[in-house]
């Protein structure tokens, strides 16, 4: 019984903004985007940017010319036997 009048206590600790002091790291990612250095704004984060970048322009491009083949395979009429 003492313990199940312990959890409120130890919920409250756990959800307490004083245990934990965490550093704020948005100005230094102000910086780093609105550094003028020529490259878009989607790549500025680095190399995990990029790579994800170019994995969507890859399926974007595949997923266009799938449909753009089935859609030409749909239009052509049918052979009859």
């Amino acid at each position: 019984m003492n313990r199940l009048l312990k959890v409120p206590v130890l919920a409250t600790r756990a959800f307490s903004s004083s245990s934990r002091h965490l550093k704020n790291k948005v100005p230094e990612a102000q910086k780093l985007f609105q550094e003028d250095n020529g490259l878009p704004v989607h790549i500025k984060g680095g190399t995990g940017d990029v790579l994800l970048y170019r994995a969507t322009m890859v399926l974007t491009i595949a997923g266009t010319c799938y449909s753009l083949y089935w859609l030409l395979v749909a239009s052509m009429p049918q052979k009859k036997a």
